[in-house]
């Protein structure tokens, strides 16, 4: 492979000759550097994924991005990605990690039940949701890690035959349905555990309560516009039609007022922490 040479003064002042692939005009390219970050799709390729794969590895914390490029897309560094290629079983072990089956139907066959049973399964959150997908007729498809039923088969071989527990009986007369908070608990968890940052994680808890709580628990406007800033993007798979978008809106956001208040108590105290470092830093947020 031809190589292009780059002179370079290291911290002691001495003359480094750095070897750079180059491509067949002779052109480095930097995405072959050996420290050099490249994006989703490229990244999706050389771990051996399809798009929704690579996605739903990013989501888990399975693939760790790197510093955003320069218009905020998010890049991978090789040795991240060399990191995860160098894993046992690689890459049958990688993709069978995000595995996912969509709806009751498919995961009840991962469990061997009926689609009936699994949904009560569901319902009672004995299994939460990795994430869903809005079909035509503007109906949840929840979608679920197989790895994860599969372990869950291993643990509560019980709960995959005979009758319900007098728990679930209660939940189901009841009407309840954890799938979305289950869900959004998971999203939430995921989401903080990505960021440091006391804004960055204030605003990820303020993108989960409903406009007029988040009015009442963060009353001054320009925290408001930071938070909004801040505010991590839907997550992938979310639908862009406008029918389907307001339904899957409405999964986004904490519902039951125990939850609300969950999310509230848990946004002034990221709140809290948030403000002292602006005071301390100046760095980021209002004063």
């Amino acid at each position: 492979m031809e190589v292009a040479t780059q002179v370079l003064s290291d911290v002691r002042g001495q003359v480094l000759p750095v070897v750079r692939p180059a491509g067949p005009s002779g052109v480095v390219r930097a995405d072959l550097l050996p420290d050099a970050a490249v994006g989703g799709a490229r990244a999706a390729e050389e771990l051996r994924l399809t798009r929704t794969e690579f996605a739903r590895a990013v989501q888990l914390g399975i693939v760790r991005a790197g510093a955003p490029a320069p218009g905020g897309a998010a890049r991978y560094a090789r040795a991240e990605l060399e990191r995860i290629r160098s894993a046992e079983g690689f890459p049958d072990a990688l993709r069978g990690r995000v595995e996912t089956v969509a709806g009751a139907e498919a995961a009840g066959a991962v469990l061997g039940i009926s689609p009936g049973r699994f949904t009560r399964l569901a319902r009672c959150g004995h299994v939460t949701p990795v994430g869903y997908r809005i079909n035509r007729y503007r109906v949840v498809v929840w979608l679920y890690l197989a790895a994860e039923l599969r372990g869950f088969a291993d643990r509560e071989p019980g709960m995959l035959r005979g009758s319900a527990p007098p728990a679930d009986r209660e939940l189901l007369a009841a009407k309840v349905d954890l799938r979305p908070r289950k869900w959004r608990g998971r999203h939430v968890g995921l989401l903080l555990r990505r960021t440091a940052d006391p804004w960055e994680r204030a605003a990820v808890l303020a993108s989960v309560l409903p406009e007029g709580e988040l009015r009442e628990a963060v009353p001054d406007p320009a925290e408001r516009i930071v938070l909004a800033a801040l505010a991590p993007p839907p997550p992938y798979g979310h639908p862009q039609i406008p029918a389907a978008a307001a339904v899957a809106l409405r999964l986004l956001r904490a519902e039951p007022p125990d939850e609300v208040h969950w999310y509230r108590t848990s946004l002034d105290f990221a709140l809290t922490g948030a403000r002292g470092q602006s005071k301390s830093t100046g760095e980021r947020g209002p004063t």
